[in-house]
Parts: structure tokens; C-alpha cells; sequence
């Protein structure tokens, strides 16, 4: 029998992900590698992230996309999400490189059947612990399905699935779904 895996310290990680070829996520002290996304899923992003960025780029929010490393301060964690989007001064932990932003208010993943129990599970979990973080969008790659979860004033969330018609919102953008799924159906998934 293998003995468990000794959890990685974030100073680890750090020196790790700043020396990696891809990208590496740490959440719960492990150290986890980002794989390569289909060209559906990377429709999808660049589909939300120029919808959004079209929307919001006179405004005070910032659309990153992608290669943004998020810090979550609360689990001494790391995440790299599709498309994060920051409506108050980003602050930015610039310790180690890449940056982290430590302020998030919103959050896009895109998932896929490798990735969908870990971001709508663990990944869900330590979004909801950025005290920032007020919506979550939760893009499904192989079926015209979104998933929104939002934080309400008492501090609960809600979860509210949409599709395979209508729209959604995202601080302050109206998402279509047929804009979010536009030019994705000959795509592989």
C-alpha cells in the first residue's frame, strides 16, 4: 500500500506553478495540474469573455480571462477559473509570479465530464469563501445548460439553472445563451 501524498505548502506551490509549463492549481494543500481545454470549451470562454468584456470595459470592472491565478486566502489555496471578473480596485498578491488577484467578484468555469465534479464540488466550495465573490457561473460544455449561483444578503447562495433557451446575468451583463453557445455545435467537446 502507497502512503498518502505529503500536502504541499504554498510557498511549494508557488516555487512550483512559477517553473510549470502549464498551469497548477492548489486547493486543500494539493497541488493539482490543469489539462488542455477541447475547442467547444474554448469557444465558450472566448464567447462569455468578449460578451462581457464588450459590456463592461468603459465601467469599473475588469474581465481577465483564463491565465488569472485567484488566491483564496481562506483555504490557502490557488485556482486558475475561465474568466474572472473584478468590479472593485483589483488588489493583487504580487509576491510570487504570476500575480494572484485576491479580490474576485465574479467567477466563470466551463465545464466539461473530466472537470465537473471537481468545479461544481471543491472548486465551488472555496469560491464561496472569497468574501468578494458575489455571483458564479457555471457554463456546461456538452449541453446547452448554465448554471448560476449567486450570494443573497443574508449569506446564503442560490443555485438557478438556465437553458437550453433564454439568458443569464453576470455583473450587470445580459448572456444570451445562443451567444454563449454561438459557433460551439461542430466544435469537439
Amino acid at each position: 500500500m502507497q502512503a498518502p501524498a505529503s500536502e504541499t505548502t504554498v510557498a511549494e506551490y508557488l516555487a512550483l506553478d512559477a517553473e510549470a509549463e502549464g498551469k497548477l492549481e492548489l486547493l486543500n494543500g494539493t497541488v493539482v495540474a490543469m489539462a488542455g481545454a477541447s475547442p467547444r470549451h474554448n469557444r465558450i470562454v472566448t464567447n462569455i469573455a468578449f460578451a462581457l468584456n464588450a459590456d463592461l470595459r468603459h465601467g469599473p470592472c475588469h474581465v481577465f480571462s483564463q491565465d488569472q491565478r485567484v488566491q483564496v486566502e481562506a483555504t490557502e489555496s490557488y485556482v486558475y477559473p475561465d474568466i474572472v471578473i473584478v468590479c472593485d480596485e483589483p488588489r493583487f498578491d504580487t509576491t510570487a509570479r504570476p500575480a494572484s488577484l485576491c479580490n474576485p467578484s465574479a467567477v466563470v468555469e466551463v465545464l466539461s465530464q473530466s472537470t465537473i465534479d471537481h468545479d461544481l464540488g471543491a472548486k465551488l466550495g472555496h469560491y464561496r469563501r472569497i468574501p468578494s465573490v458575489r455571483e458564479l457561473l457555471f457554463v456546461h460544455v456538452e449541453e446547452r445548460v448554465v448554471t448560476t449561483v449567486t450570494r443573497q444578503g443574508d449569506g446564503s447562495w442560490k443555485l438557478v439553472d438556465s437553458g437550453p433557451h433564454g439568458e443569464v446575468e453576470l455583473s450587470g451583463v445580459s448572456l444570451p445563451l445562443d451567444a454563449i453557445y454561438e459557433r460551439t455545435e461542430s466544435l469537439p467537446a
